[in-house]
């Protein structure tokens, strides 16, 4: 009987070291929130990845909800955010009743257009409203134009938050994605490249990171004044990470190298052995960028035979997990109000059970595919996958 292949998950560390940080835990009785493995795994995420300052939470869209009261978005403010992404990202957004505008891809990074980003700015400064923020989002572990969109945001004065929950570990110029912003998020669920089981981290850059981190502390711990009786002068949160997730997480810090270096193999292994399929490319990647990999996804040329739910079925039927692109955020339903701003003139739907339209983020999610990327997975795996995959184009 063929073993059932995963898309991406959870990977242990074969040393033990998670079981180690929670049998402390145990043994000291700590086992609520904060803690030593919580102060520990902050303080160790920030050396690994050279942000000023982390908050451990309980969910990445619980960072990426404290980035944007930290930054101060709130009622009647709009936010840029990158449309080709999870839902998390842009929710927090609604939370703090503020607007998201969408801003499209491009197809050298899949992630938000500079061009576009500009063209937004451009538009709403014309209308005298600014955004509070702007949100990219690091997909797959692809890096943005992350350059360009940080000079772009100093050159309007606003606050960048990265969205990097699916590429921690990636480094471009030498530097780990969520730290060129002000604010970065890193997830920890499940299926990511290290996981706590849950739970999410907030890296802050900014001069008074300190300052910052204490506000964000407060408002995760239900927002309870220093006093000697229970008084709130602000509504709060339950965001705090459990010193036991804390301690899956620092046994996990401790293999994320390993891990960026299988999910690399993964892609590579695809794109040698996928690669001269005709009209399948593989996810971009930029110069001087060493990606984390964290889900190989392809795209296929309008032009192909196969489809990619062509491919998701077949793969399904041989007990092999896939999954659809994510569907841009400006073409769901529930922000269907929102603006969107993108450098294709004349969008229009191409695909009316899906309601993909033209723009750059429209054509990825109607053309794209996950492969599984199981950090798992073995050569005999990989090679099934492929076969699987090569016998659609016969």
């Amino acid at each position: 009987m063929k073993q059932h292949i995963f898309l991406s998950s959870p990977h242990m560390s074969e040393e033990g070291y998670e079981q180690e940080y929670i049998k402390e835990a145990f043994d000291t009785n700590w086992i609520a929130p904060l803690g030593k493995n919580v102060t520990e795994f902050e303080k160790e995420m920030t050396a690994k990845l050279g942000a000023k300052r982390a908050v451990a939470l309980s969910a990445g869209t619980a960072a990426i909800h404290m980035a944007l009261k930290a930054i101060g978005v709130s009622q009647g403010d709009i936010v840029f955010c990158q449309s080709l992404t999870f839902s998390a990202t842009a929710n927090p957004i609604v939370y703090e009743k503020a607007t998201p505008v969408f801003i499209d891809s491009n197809k050298e990074t899949w992630n938000m257009d500079p061009k576009a980003l500009e063209l937004a700015f451009e538009k709403y400064q014309k209308q005298g409203k600014m955004p509070k923020a702007v949100m990219v989002v690091h997909l797959y572990g692809i890096c943005a134009h992350i350059d360009e969109i940080v000079e772009i945001c100093k050159k309007y004065q606003v606050p960048l938050i990265e969205d990097a929950a699916e590429s921690l570990g990636t480094i471009y110029h030498g530097k780990f994605t969520g730290t060129f912003g002000d604010y970065g998020i890193i997830s920890f669920n499940g299926n990511k490249i290290i996981t706590s089981s849950g739970g999410g981290m907030l890296l802050i850059n900014t001069e008074d990171a300190e300052e910052k981190a204490k506000k964000v502390l407060y408002w995760a711990t239900q927002a309870r004044e220093p006093a000697r009786w229970y008084q709130h002068t602000e509504i709060g949160y339950n965001y705090r990470m459990s010193n036991i997730v804390a301690g899956i997480g620092r046994g996990q810090l401790k293999v994320l190298d390993k891990r960026v270096e299988k999910k690399r193999y993964i892609y590579e292994y695809y794109k040698e052995n996928l690669g001269d399929l005709d009209g399948i490319h593989f996810m971009p990647m930029m110069e001087d960028t060493r990606s984390n990999c964290w889900l190989t996804s392809i795209q296929l040329d309008a032009e192909c035979k196969v489809k990619p739910l062509d491919i998701m079925i077949a793969l399904e039927e041989d007990d092999v997990e896939s999954r659809p692109i994510w569907k841009p955020m400006h073409l769901q339903p529930v922000f269907s109000d929102c603006d969107f701003v993108s450098f294709v003139e004349k969008l229009h739907v191409v695909d009316e059970e899906t309601g993909a339209d033209n723009s750059i983020s429209g054509e990825i999610f109607e053309r794209g595919v996950c492969m599984p990327s199981d950090s798992k997975m073995s050569d005999e795996d990989l090679e099934r996958v492929c076969d699987v995959v090569r016998k659609l184009w016969r």
